[in-house]
């Protein structure tokens, strides 16, 4: 099967939808399809307002259109909401092409968080989006429930991985410190941003250390008013995986994750986790003895230190990439994007004429 992606995340962008999306990619391949990646470093971008590392094509819907016809794929799915995404959309319903979608970001409450713009206005646009789509994807049962009562229709599950190979539990290094930290060490990892909640963790009073990784346009406030906290930075492949490995605890205080990859991505480490109890870790982690949700974000960070890394690591064995990718392919809905190709070939041929 030849498939078309489409996002407007992607790298050099650091988050879980680019991970994903890489994994998918990846892993469909190995599986012995095409796929076609139409991100923004194939246009004409601006920074994002307020968000500067993340570029937006600008006029995308020629040159995105001229993309997907000489694809000529058998499926087209729309990852995200952005300029890119809206282009493909409106390409694929005016040429009644057959696309799936995914919710992957809480758009409506980021975009409430750093600029007051009403709830109710951004859900009226996301349910217009998603509306024409073979099928919504969520990667948890509550989104799902949550989409299906805000009139999305009938979401379907889109579960994810972790690469438990790269991600896994090491010795914990220079004994009593880390990095010269003095343990316990507690972890984020993740956009340094408003919608992230980073402060709820960064003022708790806790001993030993908190350490980020990860950049944003909150990075220079934080370490301005943390001086004692440990900003790593973004950090890549064996260099991350340490970092989660070394760590005691991985802190999680976002309330606003439809997932949370770097949950399992902890887990697969041996680090347990400590977060608050809402959509995302309840989803993820449950009442799973791998990990604390507590309206007391401090409380369950002490708490979270007694766990065994062995059952973190256990838990995490559940999630694979290779069963998220299998999961994506029977969302498809093949039965009706089987015929995307002859679709295409008829439209092209209607414009030649």
């Amino acid at each position: 099967m030849k498939l078309v992606i489409v996002s407007d995340a992607a790298p050099p962008q650091v988050n879980g939808v680019v991970r994903t999306l890489g994994e998918l990619k990846r892993n469909l391949e190995l599986m012995g399809h095409e796929v076609i990646s139409i991100t923004p470093d194939r246009f004409p971008t601006i920074p994002m307002p307020s968000y500067p590392e993340i570029r937006l094509a600008l006029f995308p819907a020629r040159r995105l259109a001229r993309l997907i016809e000489e694809a000529n794929p058998n499926a087209i799915h729309i990852a995200t909401e952005g300029p890119l995404g809206l282009a493909a959309r409106n390409y694929c319903v005016k040429r009644g092409l057959p696309f799936s979608t995914s919710f992957h970001t809480r758009f409506g409450e980021y975009l409430y968080a750093r600029t007051g713009f009403p709830l109710s206005w951004s859900y009226a646009f996301l349910r217009w989006f998603h509306a024409k789509a073979t099928s919504v994807m969520v990667a948890t049962p509550s989104l799902q429930a949550e989409l299906e009562a805000r009139g999305f229709g009938k979401p379907v599950i889109w579960s994810r991985g972790v690469d438990t190979e790269l991600f896994r539990p090491r010795p914990k290094l220079a004994g009593e410190h880390y990095l010269d930290l003095p343990r316990p060490v507690y972890l984020y990892v993740g956009r340094v941003a408003v919608e992230k909640n980073i402060e709820a963790f960064l003022d708790l009073d806790l001993p030993g250390s908190k350490m980020v990784v990860g950049d944003g346009p909150r990075l220079d406030v934080l370490r301005k008013h943390h001086p004692e906290v440990h900003f790593a930075g973004t950090l890549f492949g064996e260099e991350l995986a340490k970092a989660y490995a070394a760590a005691d605890c991985f802190v999680f205080p976002s309330k606003t994750d439809t997932f949370g990859l770097v949950l399992i991505e902890a887990l697969a480490s041996g680090t347990p986790v400590a977060a608050y109890p809402v959509q995302g870790p309840l989803d993820v982690i449950g009442d799973a003895p791998v990990g604390v949700l507590d309206k007391d974000l401090a409380a369950a960070c002490r708490k979270a230190l007694g766990i065994a890394p062995a059952d973190c690591r256990a838990f995490a064995m559940n999630f694979s990439w290779e069963a998220c990718t299998r999961q994506f392919l029977s969302n498809l809905a093949l039965a009706e994007v089987a015929d995307t190709a002859a679709l295409m070939d008829e439209a092209q041929k209607a414009v030649c004429d």
